[in-house]
């Protein structure tokens, strides 16, 4: 599986600055370590263009942001100090989206270590989101011929608010979240398919609503290209997350998404979102999940009895 990863996916941040940025770096020693992915895999990204951005973003947001022009209150909302490196980067982690999805059309699946941007708007950040990358790679891919229609299934535990306004009056993007319902953000924007979840959910009744749903959305979707935004910040102790899942229940989780689109030849590309355990180590120990999911053998099936029997480590 080829993997979008950049050094500068990690930028300098405040210590106490609650986004866990080291968590890129950390994830890709880790996935090497193991053998997960193999270096040679690896593959920088170039900067996404003006151009591509602009498909998605303002022209006067995009200014604003390449000069780092963003009011106090824009700076609160987005919740990062603006630096020319925060640009690079996020231009970057859209550029590793868009190579990522062009790796899934290639050869079935691709991903990137970082992404999932999801609250950003066309015309704002909001959330640690400066950039929406899933929506660029999608209008860009669209403007080339490369696609006709994609389905966004994002199983962060926040909802893709930024990325259900781009494409709520867009009917060839199914936007599909599984989200918590009393947690950020407070105005939830309109996908295609929501689902709400109440806080405290755990494993049984979240994979139960995967399985009610993600099915009925990738064949409703009749989509060229799928993208899963794997946030972990529905892990039990996730710092922002109210919800349960235990490591079983995410690789039974992200099981299921990868085997779901495997068993219909759908074209899967895979980016991070958030995580935001107790530890940055820990955040990326839950996303290396995904990645492992991916890697492993085609399952048979249905994919429906994907949780490891409780003595796996």
């Amino acid at each position: 599986m080829k993997c979008s990863y950049h050094a500068d996916y990690a930028i300098p941040l405040a210590p106490e600055h609650p986004f866990p940025i080291s968590k890129y770096p950390l994830l890709r020693d880790l996935l090497i370590g193991e053998g997960t992915v193999a270096a040679a895999d690896l593959r920088e990204p170039a900067l996404a263009a003006p151009e591509a951005l602009a498909l998605v973003h303002t022209r006067d947001y995009l200014r604003k942001i390449a000069a780092g022009d963003l009011s106090p209150a824009e700076l609160r909302r987005l919740g990062l100090p603006w630096s020319p490196a925060l640009w690079r980067r996020s231009r970057l982690a859209a550029g590793g989206t868009i190579q990522a999805a062009r790796a899934a059309l290639a050869d079935g699946l691709g991903a990137n270590l970082a992404g999932g941007t999801h609250h950003a708007f066309a015309d704002r950040g909001e959330g640690f989101c400066l950039v929406n990358d899933v929506a660029v790679a999608i209008r860009l891919l669209r403007e080339e011929g490369a696609i006709r229609r994609a389905v966004v299934v994002d199983l962060d535990v926040h909802q893709g608010n930024g990325t259900a306004q781009i494409f709520e009056s867009d009917l060839s993007v199914f936007t599909f979240s599984v989200h918590g319902e009393k947690n950020y953000p407070t105005q939830k924007m309109r996908s295609r398919l929501d689902v709400a979840l109440a806080d405290g959910t755990g494993d049984e009744d979240y994979l139960a609503e995967l399985d009610r749903h993600l099915p009925v959305v990738l064949d409703a979707a009749g989509a060229d290209l799928a993208f899963y935004v794997a946030g972990v910040d529905v892990a039990d102790g996730d710092r922002y997350g109210r919800l349960r899942l235990s490591d079983r229940g995410i690789r039974a989780r992200d099981q299921r998404v990868i085997d779901a689109a495997r068993e219909r030849g759908l074209p899967l590309a895979i980016v991070l979102a958030g995580g935001y355990a107790p530890t940055r180590a820990r955040t990326a120990e839950l996303h290396a999940h995904v990645f492992r999911a991916a890697a492993a053998p085609a399952a048979r099936g249905d994919g429906r009895q994907r949780l490891t029997p409780p003595s796996a480590p």
